[in-house]
């Protein structure tokens, strides 16, 4: 929330909450009350969209815009003249990241859940490729469990190791075992 200090004429000086890659939503409904506290809402969102905007009222608007976001983004806006503009560049540019994130981690997340161990595969090539896919899909801020990893892994394993995988699901605590130990149980039946 903003934070607050008095000034020395006993004027109130708000700090801005700051704009994240995964935080839009929130971001843009707290500094639309913001501007709507400072008589500033108009500016982004227009009753009339053909009225013109003071120009004074329309820099401290855009000035608000600039104070709330992350240092790499200013550069981006710097075209955008008026606060209405970099309101509409900054929502593009931030729900375009989070759909091209959402968009990826789906894809990773299809990959991961279709991926299958061949015969003719090598069990480290195979666990790394898993663990790269599952650290990818974390990467994008996406929660994977361990649980749902190792149950994958055993799922994906070839009939060699069949059998050792079921006794690791029936008699393995699952819960609390690591993909290590598992790879490391696969890798001590293959050999």
């Amino acid at each position: 929330m903003a934070q607050s200090s008095k000034h020395k004429q006993g004027q109130i000086g708000l700090s801005f909450p700051m704009l994240t890659k995964t935080n839009y939503t929130a971001w843009a409904m707290k500094i639309r009350v913001f501007m709507q506290a400072h008589s500033r809402r108009e500016t982004i969102d227009p009753r009339d969209p053909k009225a013109a905007v003071e120009d004074k009222i329309d820099k401290r608007a855009l000035a608000m815009i600039y104070q709330s976001i992350p240092e790499e983004l200013p550069l981006t806006l710097v075209e955008r003249k008026t606060a209405k503009n970099a309101w509409e560049a900054t929502k593009t540019v931030s729900l375009g990241a989070t759909k091209v994130k959402q968009a990826k981690a789906q894809t990773l997340k299809s990959e991961f859940e279709s991926i299958n161990m061949k015969d003719t595969d090598q069990l480290d090539d195979f666990c790394m490729k898993l663990n790269g896919l599952v650290a990818r899909i974390r990467a994008l801020g996406k929660t994977i469990g361990e649980e749902y990893v190792l149950k994958k892994m055993l799922r994906a394993v070839p009939a060699k190791f069949l059998k050792i995988a079921s006794a690791i699901e029936q008699f393995g605590n699952i819960e609390t075992m690591s993909v290590e130990e598992v790879i490391g149980s696969l890798k001590a039946h293959e050999e």
